[in-house]
């Protein structure tokens, strides 16, 4: 990862793109930098995705809760306030949320 020159973010003009998941929506806003993404997720309610990721990330709850599917049928409930961090290829995870949540996700070359 190279270094990156202090910037703010104004989450107000960044794109919202929609994504279907098996059930409902994800909506992104992604800031990609070289070797960083960072981005705000939005699952609506009944959102459950529609494929299983090994990519590593840290993940904070911005507010509601969701919930994130370990490949060995570990469930882990978050909810506003808390993170979870992982590495690249050292978990398959999917996430679901009833209610609906909004997440800060930060992933890049750093969680190799």
């Amino acid at each position: 990862m190279s270094n990156i020159p202090f910037q703010t973010i104004d989450w107000n003009s960044v794109e919202k793109i929609e994504y279907k998941g098996e059930t409902g929506i994800a909506i992104w806003q992604t800031v990609q930098l070289n070797g960083l993404r960072v981005r705000i997720v939005e699952y609506s309610n009944g959102y459950l995705a529609d494929h299983w990721c090994n990519k590593g990330h840290i993940v904070y709850c911005l507010d509601g809760d969701f919930v994130s599917e370990l490949w060995t049928g570990e469930k882990i409930k978050l909810s506003k306030g808390e993170t979870y961090i992982v590495s690249d290829e050292l978990s398959s995870h999917r996430s679901s949320s009833e209610k609906g949540v909004k997440l800060l996700i930060i992933d890049g070359d750093f969680l190799k």
